[in-house]
């Protein structure tokens, strides 16, 4: 273990890494808070301070840090066999876990990360329908590739990053999440082929869906020839053990997952409609190729991740882990809206789930846009950020945060004390009014 300060690493991470970080994310001044070791739902620094966690691997472990049931059972595949670029048992058994588990899930084809998945969905939607365009919903988030990237900053119609080209940009078209705004757009435009949705809403449900949208929109894409896929890299075992769709009773024609479904280890998977997925199938040929859409990745279902999967399919099947994670989720909303009433402060936690969001713009979402979540003053952003972190409470982002197995009822009033301790401190340094 090192023994150099957050702020000496911070230096050494500069000098060989733009930015000195790995992810955007990460990115903090003066510099970013280095981790050592994870348990549960805590973690401590390189300097040994405690964190309560909210991030939980970027919502990716909803068991914990280091559960040991999912650890042993990737450190004994380790041993056995940890990687050799060939088909294995364990694939097959955790593709059966996600047939069982996905109502849309008649086949399984794995991937590198959840924006490979997103990647190979579109692939499939655009080779099922034979068209290029893609629809997908303002400020929902599908990945960091090009082909899904703009939108993703919400009330923007141009990817926020430079070097995406616009051919690939002008293949893209947003849309609010209105279903009869989209069947207008769909009808104009008959190069769209396929439609993508956060199943959540943005960015994990910070901004909700419109009660019905997921039943109108896929009444809508079956009426009018469209390939709808569900994003569930968040939500997919969150929600229920199969995602949202399983819980409302929604079935798209493909969906998208990571985090949770690979056991919170590196990965990734595409499940649908047999009809689509056979089209990944070697043993099928269409217009001269096989197989008519081509998808590789050296590290697809890897047997150590699957290890760690078909161990966390198991313990999440039966849904207590989530139905515990929901109330622990419930407590936590309950105690900072008791914290902002009683501080007089016009904001409200808010979230479906396992989820919490903070909204500082009054005490009711209705009509809740994206873009208006971004207006969130940075000041304020980064105060409140700075204020739990230095009292040693980490959230997913500013305005958000999830829950898992091991917070406990204890953990969850630990933590709303701090963020009580940490909204005073924000009022009385006039950050916070």
């Amino acid at each position: 273990m090192t023994h150099d300060s957050n702020a000496t690493l911070a230096a050494r991470a500069r000098a060989v890494m733009p930015g000195g970080v790995s992810h955007d994310l990460r990115f903090r001044a003066p510099h970013p808070i280095y981790f050592a070791r994870a348990k549960g739902a805590e973690k401590w620094d390189v300097e040994g301070k405690r964190y309560i966690d909210f991030k939980l691997g970027a919502a990716s472990q909803i068991l914990g840090h280091a559960h040991p049931e999912v650890a042993e059972a990737v450190s004994r595949q380790m041993f056995e066999m940890p990687y050799t670029g060939d088909c294995h048992p364990l694939e097959i058994e955790w593709a059966e876990w996600l047939c069982r588990l996905f109502p849309s899930a008649e086949r399984v084809r794995f991937t590198g990360s959840g924006t490979e998945s997103t990647m190979l969905a579109l692939r499939l939607g655009r080779a099922q329908s034979g068209r290029d365009k893609v629809l997908r919903i303002d400020g929902h988030f599908h990945g960091w590739h090009d082909l899904l990237l703009k939108g993703s900053k919400p009330g923007a119609n141009t990817p926020p990053s430079l070097g995406i080209p616009q051919a690939i940009a002008d293949l893209t078209v947003v849309a609010p999440p209105d279903v009869e705004a989209i069947a207008g757009i769909l009808a104009e435009d008959p190069r769209i082929g396929t439609v993508f949705v956060e199943v959540s809403g943005a960015n994990y449900g910070s901004v909700p869906l419109p009660d019905g949208f997921l039943p109108a929109i896929r009444a809508l894409t079956e009426d009018m020839g469209h390939v709808l896929v569900f994003d569930e890299v968040i939500t997919g075992l969150r929600w229920s053990p199969g995602g949202r769709q399983a819980r409302d009773g929604v079935v798209p024609d493909l969906t998208t997952l990571a985090k949770i479904v690979t056991g919170g280890l590196p990965g990734g998977a595409v499940v649908g409609k047999a009809e689509i997925m056979e089209l990944l199938s070697p043993a099928n040929q269409r217009d001269g190729l096989a197989p008519p859409v081509s998808h590789k990745g050296t590290f697809n279902a890897a047997p150590m991740v699957a290890a760690g999967a078909v161990k966390a399919m198991e313990i999440l099947s039966t849904g207590e882990v989530q139905a515990h994670a929901d109330e622990m989720a419930a407590r936590l909303r309950d105690g900072f809206n008791k914290v902002f009433a009683r501080h007089g402060i016009g904001a409200l936690a808010y979230g479906d789930s396992s989820t919490c969001h903070l909204y500082f713009g009054g005490t009711s979402i209705e009509g809740l846009d994206a873009a208006t979540i971004r207006r969130t003053p940075p000041v304020l952003v980064k105060g409140l950020r700075d204020a739990l972190l230095d009292r040693g409470v980490d959230f997913m982002s500013f305005t958000s945060c999830v829950t898992g197995l091991p917070h406990t009822p204890d953990l969850i009033d630990e933590a709303v004390a701090i963020f009580d301790d940490a909204i005073a401190a924000l009022i009385r340094d006039g950050v916070l009014q």
